[in-house]
């Protein structure tokens, strides 16, 4: 799965030797016990690097404390890769899933490594020319269609989502999520929310949407940068809109010539010399996909509010003292942010 793994965290360290008690009883392992490692990015589920004797597994769990309902379900992540992974082959390979407590305290799964490399936020990792760099922006968005493309029935995933109503639910859904998250010191975001109830389309589709689609949660083969191998961080993953499944990967896609107030939470390196728009990646995925929208200022908007809901979960946790983590202590300040983004867009449309 790339570089960025470090020691676990105490916080966060959980009984190796059960792990790999339980882990022997699913699978042939190389004598004994793992190293392992975490993986520092990411703000929701825990990831570690369990190496073995020339065999390296990944380790997905929930954060400590009290989660969202219906979050964090490692069963349901473990479910969607095994289907996905005969007809999308960039998903990693399922291992086995854990849904007794009793073994680290909490439900997990574990799956194969990917090797590659995985952008980080401020570098690719690998050497590119500005081209060779705008070529893997369209590689990325093939990618993106390639899933919108999956049948559902054929992964054994028809039932993962709940039909037509798509939009008006995550309408709906993020704007109770963020009223119920909202601390003293960020917006009401009531205009926002407003606006997107008014100004919502009809689905235009349904199929399998990642939800998280982001450059750093692809890896990219060792031997080529230009192809993906892997997509990582399914969590999320669900029956949906494809172009709410846009909007939101496109709220993550700081540009070069973006505020440098916006530019200052760049999570990945979509503004490195070369690397397509946003109007170039959503006028090339409607070219790719055939789908197009006359409204894209109502999947910008949600997808940037999307954001800042998820940012003021991990924010509420921290600040009523369910969790510790230093990262997450001004995560306050993008909700601010996002919030100015939304409304000047609204005003645009």
């Amino acid at each position: 799965m790339g570089d960025g793994a470090r020691a676990v965290r105490e916080e966060d360290a959980f009984d190796v030797p059960a792990v790999d008690r339980w882990l022997r009883q699913q699978t042939e392992l190389p004598t004994g016990l793992p190293e392992v490692k975490q993986f520092s990015g990411g703000a929701s589920n825990l990831t570690y690097l369990l190496q073995y004797d020339g065999h390296d597994l990944i380790l997905r769990r929930p954060p400590a404390g009290t989660k969202a309902k219906g979050a964090h379900d490692m069963g349901r992540e473990y479910r969607i890769q095994s289907g996905l992974k005969p007809v999308f082959p960039y998903v990693p390979t399922m291992v086995a899933h854990c849904n007794d407590d009793a073994v680290i305290g909490s439900e997990f799964y574990v799956m194969e490594r990917i090797v590659g490399t995985i952008p980080r936020t401020s570098a690719l990792g690998v050497d590119l020319t500005a081209d060779q760099t705008r070529q893997l922006g369209y590689t990325l968005i093939d990618t993106l269609v390639e899933l919108h493309a999956v049948d559902a029935g054929a992964a054994g995933l028809a039932d993962l989502g709940r039909g037509a109503g798509y939009v008006e639910r995550q309408v709906k859904g993020w704007s109770d999520r963020y009223r119920k998250a909202k601390t003293w010191n960020v917006p009401s975001y009531e205009r926002v929310m407003a606006w997107l109830a008014e100004n919502q389309p009809a689905d235009v589709r349904t199929c399998v949407i990642h939800n998280d689609f982001r450059l750093d949660n692809v890896v990219l083969a060792p031997d080529d940068p230009l192809r993906v191998v892997g997509v990582l961080d399914w969590e999320l993953a669900t029956l949906g809109d494809p172009l709410m499944d846009l909007g939101s990967a496109m709220a993550y896609w700081v540009q070069a010539d973006d505020d440098w107030a916006f530019r200052r939470f760049r999570l990945q390196p979509s503004d490195v010399p070369g690397m397509l728009t946003r109007d170039e990646i959503v006028a090339y995925y409607a070219e790719r996909s055939g789908l197009k929208s006359e409204n894209w200022a109502f999947y910008e908007v949600f997808g940037l509010f999307r954001l800042a809901v998820i940012a003021q979960q991990i924010y509420y946790r921290y600040h009523h003292k369910q969790t510790h983590n230093p990262r997450f202590k001004t995560m306050w300040r993008p909700v601010n942010l996002l919030e100015w983004r939304c409304r000047r867009i609204m005003r645009r449309a």
